[in-house]
């Protein structure tokens, strides 16, 4: 029997009335606690140049879906991500605008390929930046925005892990240098492979793995590891950045954790969902090029997609939504809407309220349940 051809591409799909609502109402929560915090909307297309959503990263342009344009007849790509796109957005069109400047964004990404975990190529992206200063300031209000978004559109509990993406950086080009290769040393912290990095000749890094875990016994770690010093910054930063939501969140730490942190800088996090295998959001420091200099920012992306499948924002719609017979008073159906009902009007007399979806029916008195 020959298989049907599939209607969309793989890692595509349509979002049906209820999911597509339920997506609305959860990202305007998130935008509306993002505003609150005096984070003003911007929209970037969905398509650029290919240049300037890979960057001069090999890698991140490898990975853009690109096409030519036939009105340029250059490459163009779909966004991955949204947040070099912002970044274009602040050092060009708002360059001039007064630092920090404070942005906030909600849309849907492309990648070129899924991965086991996260199957769906496209995806919702909600997220915050705030450009022009990665301190600790900085760093304590992006994670508290965070947390209030994430709050406001219903999702928790949460845990947040802390990272630090310079961590092997500054031990290696301190005072734990090391023959192997940084990137291969990274990897083994990353995959907590404590064999590899023995044979590696980096024994001294094998206290790291240790300082994982809830955030108070992880730092405690990490405090009697760093004997000379090198990481006492970071780590008073870590726990300024903490206090304040200490109340609110599950804190962890995860120093040498770099998987989807290959552009933070000092300062990184995640946020866990339970029952969600992968992170539903991740942020950081970072910089954004401007010319032959950088300008500092801090930021975090959110993921809701699997939460929304889950049931996040959905409503019953039929609770709300009422039918109108044929015949019935237009002035009444319109002051209906304004009262915040739906109203779904027959076409002929074989029209049903229930099979259309509706709780109600607009009597001669008003609404009776149908």
């Amino acid at each position: 029997m020959t298989k049907a051809p599939a209607l969309l591409p793989e890692g595509l799909r349509d979002r049906l009335p209820r999911q597509a609502e339920a997506a609305s109402r959860v990202t305007r929560a998130l935008v509306d606690a993002m505003h609150a915090h005096g984070y003003g909307r911007v929209s970037p297309p969905l398509a650029e140049f290919r240049e300037t959503l890979g960057g001069e990263d090999e890698r991140s342009t490898r990975d853009l879906l690109r096409f030519t344009d036939p009105v340029s007849q250059r490459t163009l790509a779909l966004r991955p991500d949204i947040t070099r796109q912002v970044g274009r957005i602040a050092t060009s069109l708002l360059a001039k605008a007064p630092r920090p400047l404070r942005l906030c964004y909600a849309g849907q990404v492309v990648k070129l390929r899924a991965s086991q975990l996260r199957p769906a190529r496209e995806m919702l992206q909600v997220g915050a930046e705030l450009i022009g200063s990665d301190s600790v300031a900085a760093a304590r209000e992006i994670v508290t925005v965070a947390i209030d978004a994430l709050e406001a559109a219903g999702i928790g509990p949460v845990t947040i892990d802390f990272t630090l993406p310079d961590v092997v950086d500054l031990l290696a080009n301190g005072p734990l240098p090391v023959d192997a290769d940084i990137q291969q040393l990274r990897d083994e912290l990353d995959a907590k492979d404590a064999g590899a990095l023995t044979r590696l000749g980096a024994e001294a890094y094998l206290p790291l793995l240790r300082a994982t875990g809830p955030f108070d016994q992880a730092i405690a770690d990490l405090r009697a590891f760093d004997t000379t010093g090198v990481l006492t910054a970071r780590i008073d930063a870590l726990e300024a950045i903490a206090a304040p939501i200490r109340d609110r969140v599950t804190l962890t730490l995860d120093p040498t954790e770099r998987h989807g942190f290959a552009y933070q800088s000092w300062f990184g996090f995640q946020i866990f969902v339970p029952g969600q295998g992968d992170a539903v959001g991740r942020g950081g420091g970072y910089s954004i090029p401007v010319g032959e200099q950088e300008e500092s920012a801090v930021g975090f992306s959110l993921y809701p997609d699997p939460l929304i499948d889950a049931g996040l924002g959905a409503e019953d719609d039929a609770d709300r939504r009422i039918f109108l017979p044929i015949g019935h008073d237009p002035a009444l159906a319109a002051s209906l809407r304004a009262d915040d009902w739906q109203t779904v009007a027959a076409l002929s007399e074989v029209d049903n309220a229930r099979a259309l979806g509706c709780g109600f029916i607009l009597g001669p008195d008003g609404p009776v349940e149908a």
